[in-house]
């Protein structure tokens, strides 16, 4: 397939800015002249010296983008009164469990990072030593989506620093470092992380590993509702959940993490826990709790679309919230699945 010269010039400037990653499941043929290749996207190859070599064949490969699972199975194209941008997501009252707003509540999705917030919960409720030091194996190297980690092989921290990290920061080495150091191995703290979602009636929830880069970890806005409430009990998950940013010590080099939700640092919020996760599978999730017009609220957004828009549905339900003073009438989407 051939494209005209414009329309290459242009998707070869995307590529030369970053705009476009260089790897892909699918080339695409272009016939461009050198010059314009060389003018436009800057290439590196060598340069064509022969007069009478005017064309070249070049591959640009486009990453496709993969659709998340409410995507597939049509959650988005659930109408809210709100407008929210997730697939599904709930609103409810911590104190006496109202329903303010429900959105395909009931929908079982991946979950991504806010696994962790299980997680956390086996292991704070295990008492296990805070300040016994755990090592990053290649045990704990992610080979199931390749992601990038801060901490590499070797990395010593306190099982309470690996803590921190993976509620804060959404570090998966670390998540799985706690999994796999956890009495009984790895094996082990699944079967605990299921036992507990089943103890605490989370009926559409299943987990298969700690960090949530599995798109088999999966659960319903309505379980997680649930399993907020139950880790708001513990303390030390919402100290470390929601704090800002945080200093450990890797050898002789000090690393500053910082946390994945942003709203932890913006003063209109009152937040007592969150937790942020993505992958590809489960677009942007997010799980908070907070106090909003004298209310303790439990929210729920899952599969958003944009980077941002998690975090926009935070924002508009605050508003909706604050503008209703506190005498919000619950609202629930007619398709609920």
């Amino acid at each position: 397939m051939f494209f005209s010269r414009s329309a290459v010039a242009a998707l070869l400037a995307l590529v030369a800015a970053g705009c476009l990653p260089a790897v892909a499941a699918e080339a695409v043929m272009v016939d461009v002249p050198v010059k314009k290749i060389r003018s436009v996207a800057k290439s590196a190859t060598t340069p064509v010296r022969s007069r009478h070599t005017k064309r070249v064949a070049s591959v640009v490969r486009i990453r496709p983008a993969v659709p998340s699972y409410g995507q597939l199975s049509g959650l988005h194209s659930t109408r809210d009164a709100l407008d929210l941008k997730s697939g599904a997501a709930l609103v409810l009252d911590q104190d006496t469990n109202e329903v303010l707003f429900s959105k395909n509540s009931q929908a079982v999705v991946p979950i991504a990072s806010l696994t962790k917030l299980m997680t956390a919960v086996i292991v704070t409720e295990a008492q296990l030593p805070l300040d016994d030091v755990l090592t990053v194996t290649q045990d704990d190297v992610d080979t199931e989506k390749h992601s990038s980690s801060r901490l590499r092989v070797g990395t010593q921290l306190t099982r309470g620093e690996m803590l921190h990290l993976a509620l804060m920061a959404s570090e998966n080495r670390a998540a799985h470092a706690l999994g796999r150091n956890y009495p009984g191995g790895l094996d082990a703290f699944v079967a605990a992380m299921n036992q507990k979602a089943q103890d605490l009636g989370m009926a559409d929830t299943h987990y298969v590993e700690p960090t949530g880069l599995s798109s088999r970890n999966q659960s319903s806005a309505q379980d997680l509702a649930t399993l907020v409430k139950a880790a708001h009990e513990h303390q030390i998950i919402r100290e470390l959940s929601t704090s800002p940013q945080y200093q450990v010590a890797v050898g002789k080099r000090q690393m500053q993490f910082h946390n994945t939700n942003r709203l932890v640092n913006n003063p209109t919020w009152d937040i007592g826990l969150q937790k942020t996760g993505y992958i590809s599978e489960a677009g942007r999730c997010l799980v908070m709790q907070a106090q909003l017009a004298g209310r303790k609220l439990i929210m729920v957004f899952l599969d958003s679309n944009g980077k941002y828009s998690r975090l926009g549905d935070a924002e508009r339900v605050r508003k909706w919230i604050n503008d209703s003073a506190a005498v919000a009438v619950p609202i629930a989407t007619k398709a609920e699945s």
